[in-house]
């Protein structure tokens, strides 16, 4: 049984709902017989958000508030307030408003089943649906689609975490959404369930679709870290070889050209197209056994190991 929980929130300009989310919060943990901490992160704001959280917290012995120089993104915001937790659960939510802190106790009887991530799913998403609904279901069928973690809302902020999940992961641009997919990697249990979600009544969104694209980069990164982490070689040394078969073939079919049609290398571009792919592929090639040294550095500096253990079984005391 779960015994103690963090709630974590980042916010940026968000002086017109901190207030309203922090009681909404305290609220929800004041009926849950858990020991509890409030975890408010101000992401550089420009408004009064810093000024209203800092009092939180002088109000709330719960409340921790963590007051970020300049603003980072919500990634970092969250990694800042998850280095900040002390208990054995983590939830994260968003500071607008949208999510309901009263989902938090469904998120906890979940965790209690023997899940390691519980992920919210805005089934009725109050968003609107060409600039946020249907550019979001697009991203989590191509997220679930190439990762293997298959959940219907990856953008939703509700999510509950156990510590031990979670601590060990380092988050960078827009990751956040990415922590089942991390949690899955180490042998986690992941499962996603519906929470309700608010339409935003106070301030203005933050999110625009140039995070669109921020996501698909993002997501060529976490496919890369799954595949080709340990073993670099495997993707720079295809994508060399490849060319180099590329060029060995436009290079027999220039010759074949020359001799049996009777048409001179300079006439057709096949010979430059050789030499640009031979290029690129022994670049490729060199590439990858660089890239190799430095994930062997990368381990072994850290006395990382490529596998991960769950439990090691013995009849010895």
């Amino acid at each position: 049984m779960i015994k103690s929980l963090s709630v974590i929130v980042p916010f940026y300009n968000e002086e017109e709902n901190i207030r309203d989310v922090y009681s909404g919060i305290a609220s929800a943990l004041d009926n849950l017989n858990l020991t509890s901490e409030i975890v408010l992160i101000d992401d550089g704001s420009k408004d009064k958000t810093a000024d209203i959280a800092k009092q939180i917290s002088f109000e709330d012995d719960r409340v921790i508030f963590v007051e970020l120089a300049v603003n980072a993104g919500q990634t970092a915001a969250m990694m800042a307030g998850i280095d900040h937790a002390r208990n054995e659960v983590i939830i994260a939510m968003d500071g607008d408003g949208q999510n309901d802190p009263k989902d938090i106790e469904k998120l906890i009887e979940k965790l209690d089943e023997g899940f390691d991530v519980v992920s919210g799913w805005r089934k009725n998403r109050q968003d609107k649906a060409v600039s946020r609904k249907l550019p979001s279901s697009i991203a989590n069928r191509l997220i679930s689609k190439i990762s293997g973690v298959h959940l219907n809302d990856y953008g939703c902020s509700l999510k509950a975490y156990r510590a031990n999940v979670i601590k060990n992961v380092r988050l960078y641009g827009e990751m956040h959404r990415f922590i089942p997919i991390y949690a899955s990697w180490q042998g986690g249990k992941v499962c996603e369930i519906p929470v309700d979600h608010h339409a935003r009544t106070k301030g203005v969104s933050k999110y625009g679709l140039n995070r669109i694209f921020k996501v698909i980069l993002d997501l060529m990164v976490i496919v890369f870290l799954e595949r080709y982490l340990t073993k670099p070689i495997y993707l720079f040394g295809g994508v060399g070889l490849t060319c180099l078969s590329g060029a060995f073939l436009a290079g027999i079919y220039a010759l074949y050209l020359k001799v049996i049609e009777g048409v001179a290398l300079i006439q057709t571009p096949l010979p430059l197209l050789a030499t640009l792919l031979i290029v690129t592929g022994f670049t490729s090639i060199l590439m990858g056994l660089l890239a190799e040294v430095i994930s062997r550095t990368y381990h072994e500096s850290q006395n990382k190991r490529p596998y991960i253990v769950r439990e090691v079984y013995s009849k010895k005391p």
